[in-house]
């Protein structure tokens, strides 16, 4: 068996014997006499085991299985103890250890049981554990740089009194990210209160929706579909929230900058919902996230169905290389559709060509203008670059081109915006004061200060 063991005892001899014997079996172990050690590792993601004593110096053994449950769900541990009563294995059931064992105990017999304890740990699906999946099960799930970036975010702003403005296509899991700052903040004990432009219709629609939410969090859904009249109403509402006014948050599919700028949107109501943006990015943006969703979505449809799938893996590649115009509520549907129409526990590349065949293999062609985002200004501006060179391969070193086309512009109106002062524009930027120096340098850009007129 193969695998890290926890052993916490405060018998010496039990620790020695313990721990040459799973190291002569192929495990690593980490001993220790010390419940606040044990734990501490625990805490840290050390182990796929724990064979723990029940009274040690510092602690009860048993009273800390919540704690390990709680902190690493599907950790399995063992307990042994010198008290051979029933209500010892009695609360050892209670408490969902995976085993009891009496002492003095058989070690053939721990060892059998360890190796199960193992091999159930490793043959456990992989699942991404928030801190309250047990009651969410929210799919916030993503190792890349973008989602990463984006729960840092959320981790900062929680418990603060901003009001947030989570924009992102439809799907991508808007109102999951207002939910989660929701549940994970110091306001997780009051309402939230998710709004639709109806609710504030009527003489009482503003004070009745305050009044719901009282000091939990208000969500305006889709909040650039309100017209103006609806608009002016939350701007009235927010004006006159009291002191226990709950934490606002708005979502949108929309640029709600642009609708602003093209006199659509309310620059009052505007500058209200923005105190930090949140842009949750489209799952085209983050393939690399798009198997472990797959995963996390095969996986709670086993729990809630008892049903097991498995993605081939020339299934696994076309769901990656899919542009999931939908989002994550596409792949989603699509994955709860493959478990009930599929016959064989491993999901094929037919089966995944059949249920994605009357779905749109790209995401929509956008128009230009004002709304167009600047990854699409920038497809356009490529497509043309290689159109232009007749079917042939354009000349070696293309990224370094681009990326110099992009960044010229990029740093000249962040200077420009910044009146030529160059801290100010590496703070924009977000880039070291002498990396832009040798930047301007390198691209030939030239500064000029200037007094900045408001």
């Amino acid at each position: 068996m193969d695998g890290t063991v926890l052993v916490a005892d405060d018998d010496r001899t039990i620790r020695t014997v313990l721990t040459q014997a799973l190291t002569r079996a192929g495990c690593k172990v980490h001993a220790t006499s010390s419940l606040m050690t044990l734990m501490r590792w625990v805490e840290e993601g050390k182990g796929d085991l724990v064979i723990s004593d029940v009274i040690m110096p510092d602690g009860n053994g048993l009273d800390a299985l919540p704690r390990i449950s709680k902190m690493r769900p599907g950790l399995p541990v063992i307990v042994i103890s010198a008290q051979n009563t029933i209500m010892t294995a009695i609360q050892a059931a209670e408490a969902e250890a995976f085993d009891y064992l009496p002492k003095p105990f058989d070690l053939p017999d721990l060892m059998k049981r360890s190796a199960r304890a193992l091999e159930q740990k490793r043959r456990a699906p992989a699942r991404v554990v928030t801190p309250r999946e047990a009651e969410d099960d929210l799919p916030l799930v993503g190792r890349t740089t973008a989602m990463q970036a984006l729960y840092r975010l959320v981790a900062r702003v929680m418990n603060t009194d901003l009001a947030v403005l989570i924009t992102g296509e439809s799907g991508t899991g808007k109102s999951l990210i207002a939910k989660a700052i929701h549940d994970f903040s110091d306001r997780r004990s009051q309402p939230f209160v998710v709004a639709q432009a109806a609710d504030l219709a009527g003489m009482d629609g503003p004070s009745a929706l305050m009044a719901r939410a009282r000091g939990g969090s208000l969500v305006f859904d889709e909040v650039a579909d309100y017209d103006d009249d609806m608009q002016a109403r939350i701007v009235r509402m927010l004006d006159l929230a009291g002191e226990n006014a709950p934490r606002i948050m708005a979502t949108s599919q929309t640029d709600l900058s642009a609708r602003m700028e093209g006199g659509q949107f309310r620059q009052d109501l505007f500058y209200r919902l923005s105190g930090v943006t949140l842009h949750v990015p489209a799952l085209r943006e983050r393939v690399d996230d798009i198997p472990l969703l797959a995963e996390h979505f095969l996986a709670r449809g086993e729990r809630d169905s008892s049903a097991l799938r498995r993605l081939s893996n020339d299934a696994r590649d076309l769901v990656r290389a899919y542009s999931w115009p939908g989002n994550v509520r596409q792949l989603e549907n699509t994955l709860r559709r493959l478990m009930v129409t599929s016959s064989e526990a491993e999901i094929t590349k037919t089966e995944v060509e059949t249920v994605l065949g009357s779905q749109p293999t790209m995401e929509p062609l956008k128009g230009g203008g004002e709304g167009e985002k600047l990854s699409a200004s920038v497809a356009r501006h490529l497509k043309r670059y290689f159109d232009l060179h007749g079917g042939q391969l354009p000349p070696a070193g293309v990224y370094q081109r681009i990326l110099r086309e992009v960044e010229t512009p990029l740093i000249e109106i962040a200077l420009d915006a910044t009146a030529g002062n160059q801290a100010k524009c590496a703070d924009l930027l977000g880039i070291n004061r002498n990396t832009l120096r040798k930047k301007i340098t390198d691209l030939d850009i030239r500064v000029t200060r200037r007094r900045k007129l408001m």
